[in-house]
C-alpha cells in the first residue's frame, strides 16, 4: 500500500510500553505530520468517516458519519471539511462537539480546541485512513433539517477539522460492504445501562466497531476494530455486574497505536453500527489490556485481549445516515473465539505449571486420507482423566508456526491461528490402551492433519497436551434403545462408550464415502459386535469403478451390517424415529442441519464444534 512517510515521528511512551510487552523489534512509526498527498485522496473516495472525541467530562466517544464521496474533503494543506445529515442532540460526538466549552476553546486559541480523531473508511475498497487533529472552527448545522422535535431534528452539518497526523492502514479483518445513503431518523431508545435488548442483539451479529481513544490531553486515535459476526462478547450485562465487553486483538501491524493510548489512559470510545437498520450503540468505557495466560483463560486461544468496562451507553435507532450490503467477509478473520463460560474448553496448563506432552507412539493408516494415531502422555495426573466421548486439545504451535508476518494473502488464517486443534479421543480408558495413552482416529484436512500425517513414528514426536474437554456422553438405560447417527469421522464420538453400551440394543446409522470404507472395516473388526446394529450409507460408488475400488465394499456386504448403496435420507431415519424420544449425532454441520428438521419433536445430542 502507498504511504507518504514522513520524518519518523516516533512512539509515545504507552506505544513503547506495548511494543516492549509484546516483544516487538525497534520499528519506526510511519505516521504522516499533516494529510499526506495520498491521504488527501483517499479521504475523498471514502463514504464513511469515523469521528473521536471527549465530552466535557473529559470521556471519549466515537461516531460513523456518511455522505456522498467528497462529503469529507481536503479544503487546503492540513485542513478538511466535513458535511452530512446527522442529528446534533443524540449524536454523543457532535453533541460534545457543539457544547459551549468547545465552541470557546476554539475562539480562544486554535491550538487549545478540542482534540480529534477520525477514520475515513471504503469497505467496498477495503481502505483506511486514520486522522489524528482538532476541531478547527465552529460545529455549523444549516437551517435545512428533517423532523418535527428539536431532540430528534436531522440537519445538514458542517465542521472544519485540521489534521495534524493522518496513517494510512492495511485492509485486514475490512468485510466488504456495499454502502448507499439513507436519510436518518433517530429516536433514542436508551442512555441507560445495562444494555437494552436491541444493543445486545447488534453485539451478537456486529462484524465491525470503532474505537476513539487518546493520548494523555495532547492526541487522539479513531480506528476499527472487524472479525466475524460475534467477534465481540458480552461478559456481563446485569446491574449487579454492570455491563463489560471482551473483544481480542488480532494479529496487525505490530505498531499499537490504539493499545499504546490505552496503556496511558485506559478511557475509550466505542461504537457499533447496524449496517442492516441504521441502528447506533455508543459506548464510552474503561478498558483493560489482558495478556498471555490471562488473556486465554478470559477468552480461550487467545494472547491479547481488551475487557471493556462501560460507563455509560446511549442506544439510538435508525440513527445513521447510510445502510450497508454485505460483501466478501475477510479473508483474515479467524473463527469467533468465545468466553470461558459459554465453551468450556480444554486447557490443563492454563492454572498449573506443570507442562504435559503427549507423545506419538503409533500411527496406523486406515485409509489415504484417515489414520489413527496413538500417543502417550508424559504427566498423566496433570493432564487429567478423561471421559468417553471428551476430546484431546494438542498445541502444534512450535511445531508449524512461520512466526510473525503482517500480510499474508496465500494464507490469512495462518495470522491468527494458535495452531491448537482438538481431536475426539477414539480409544477407551484402559480397555483398548493402557491409562496412559489415548488414540485419535483422524482425516487429513488441513496443516495440522497433514503434519500428523507425514510424520514417523521413529522420530519421537512431542507436542503440548493442553487438556480434555468436551461434553458429549451417551446414556443407556435397562432396556434402552439407543439410537445413533455417525457421518463419517464422526463415529469417533461413538468408539470410546462401546465397551460401556449393550450393541444389541444399539442402533447405529451412519454414513461414509466409498473412499471411507477402510474406516469401516476396522472399526468392525476392533468392535465385532456393532455390524449387527448397524445401517452402512455408502456413497460415491461409480459405475463400472474397477474392482479394487469397490473391494471393500463386497467385504463390508459380507459382514451383518445392512449396506446401503446411496445417501442417507430424510425417510431413513423418519422412519425408525419411534426407536427413542433421544437421538445422538455426530456429524457435520450440513447433515446435522438437515437431521434436526427430520428428527423435529426428539431430543437431539451433540457435540457442538462450532468454535
Amino acid at each position: 500500500m502507498a504511504l507518504d512517510y514522513a520524518a519518523d515521528t516516533g512512539w509515545h511512551e504507552g506505544e513503547q510500553q506495548m511494543q516492549s510487552l509484546l516483544h516487538v523489534p525497534k520499528l519506526g512509526n510511519p505516521t504522516s505530520h499533516g494529510l499526506s498527498s495520498y491521504g488527501a485522496r483517499m479521504l475523498q473516495t471514502s463514504p464513511l468517516l469515523a469521528i473521536g472525541t471527549l465530552d466535557d467530562e473529559g470521556l471519549p466517544w466515537t461516531t460513523l458519519l456518511a455522505g456522498e464521496p467528497g462529503f469529507a474533503r481536503y479544503l487546503r494543506p492540513s485542513i478538511i471539511g466535513v458535511e452530512t445529515l446527522a442529528n446534533r442532540t443524540l449524536d454523543p460526538v457532535l453533541s460534545a462537539l457543539n457544547s459551549s466549552k468547545h465552541q470557546e476553546g476554539i475562539a480562544q486559541d486554535e491550538s487549545n480546541s478540542c482534540m480529534m480523531s477520525g477514520l475515513a473508511i471504503n469497505l467496498a475498497k477495503r481502505s483506511r485512513l486514520k486522522l489524528s487533529g482538532r476541531l478547527a472552527a465552529e460545529l455549523h448545522g444549516t437551517s435545512e433539517s428533517h423532523g418535527g422535535e428539536e431532540d430528534d431534528a436531522v440537519e445538514r452539518v458542517q465542521m472544519i477539522m485540521k489534521i495534524e497526523q493522518s496513517l494510512g492502514n492495511c485492509p485486514k479483518y475490512l468485510n466488504k460492504k456495499e454502502i448507499f445513503l439513507s436519510l436518518p431518523k433517530p429516536e433514542l431508545v436508551s442512555d441507560s445501562l445495562p444494555l437494552v435488548q436491541p444493543a445486545v442483539t447488534l453485539l451478537a451479529k456486529a462484524d465491525l466497531f470503532f474505537i476513539s481513544s487518546s493520548y494523555h490531553r495532547s492526541s487522539m486515535g479513531t480506528n476499527h476494530r472487524g472479525g466475524s459476526p460475534g467477534f465481540v462478547r458480552l461478559l456481563t450485562n446485569d446491574t449487579s455486574n454492570g455491563t463489560t465487553l471482551v473483544y481480542p486483538e488480532f494479529s496487525g501491524n505490530r505498531f499499537y497505536q490504539t493499545l499504546g493510548n490505552l496503556k496511558t489512559n485506559p478511557l475509550a470510545g466505542i461504537m457499533f453500527p447496524d449496517f442492516d437498520s441504521g441502528d447506533a450503540l455508543y459506548v464510552t468505557c474503561t478498558t483493560e489490556i489482558v495478556v498471555g495466560k490471562s488473556a486465554a483463560k478470559l477468552l480461550p486461544r487467545c494472547n491479547l485481549v481488551v475487557k471493556a468496562k462501560v460507563i455509560k451507553a446511549r442506544f439510538v435507532r435508525q440513527g445513521l445516515a447510510f445502510r450497508g450490503r454485505p460483501g466478501e467477509p475477510s479473508p483474515y478473520n479467524p473463527p469467533v473465539r468465545y468466553l470461558t463460560g459459554e465453551h468450556k474448553q480444554a486447557d490443563a496448563q492454563a492454572n498449573n505449571d506443570r507442562i504435559v506432552y503427549a507423545k506419538l507412539l503409533k500411527k496406523d493408516l486406515l485409509t489415504p486420507s484417515i489414520a489413527r494415531l496413538r500417543f502417550s502422555i508424559t504427566d498423566p495426573e496433570a493432564a487429567g482423566r478423561w471421559s468417553p466421548g471428551q476430546y484431546v486439545a494438542l498445541a502444534f504451535e512450535d511445531e508449524l508456526s512461520p512466526g510473525y508476518s503482517h500480510m499474508n494473502d496465500s494464507d490469512p488464517k495462518s495470522l491468527n491461528d494458535d495452531y491448537v486443534r482438538t481431536f475426539t479421543v477414539s480409544s477407551a480408558r484402559g480397555q483398548d490402551v493402557p491409562d496412559d495413552e489415548f488414540e485419535i482416529t483422524m482425516r487429513n484436512v488441513g496443516v495440522v492433519t497433514s503434519f500428523l500425517f507425514r510424520q514417523l513414528v521413529r522420530a519421537g514426536l512431542e507436542v503440548p497436551l493442553k487438556g480434555f474437554g468436551g461434553q458429549f456422553k451417551i446414556s443407556q438405560s435397562p432396556n434402552e434403545i439407543v439410537p445413533f447417527i455417525a457421518g463419517g469421522i464422526g463415529i469417533t464420538c461413538l468408539l470410546p462408550h462401546i465397551p460401556q453400551l449393550d450393541t444389541a440394543r444399539l442402533r447405529l446409522f451412519w454414513t461414509i464415502n466409498i473412499q471411507d470404507v477402510g474406516l469401516a472395516l476396522d472399526t468392525f473388526k476392533r468392535h465385532p459386535s456393532l455390524d449387527s446394529s448397524t445401517t452402512l450409507f455408502v456413497s460415491g460408488i461409480r459405475a463400472g469403478a474397477p474392482s479394487r475400488d469397490t473391494s471393500g465394499l463386497s467385504e463390508l456386504e459380507r459382514s451383518r451390517a445392512t449396506v446401503v448403496s446411496r445417501r442417507m435420507v430424510a425417510s431413513d431415519v423418519q422412519f425408525e424415529q419411534d426407536l427413542s424420544s433421544t437421538w445422538y449425532i455426530c456429524t457435520g454441520k450440513l447433515l446435522r442441519q438437515s437431521l434436526l428438521l427430520w428428527l423435529a419433536g426428539k431430543e437431539i445430542v451433540f457435540e457442538d464444534f462450532d468454535y
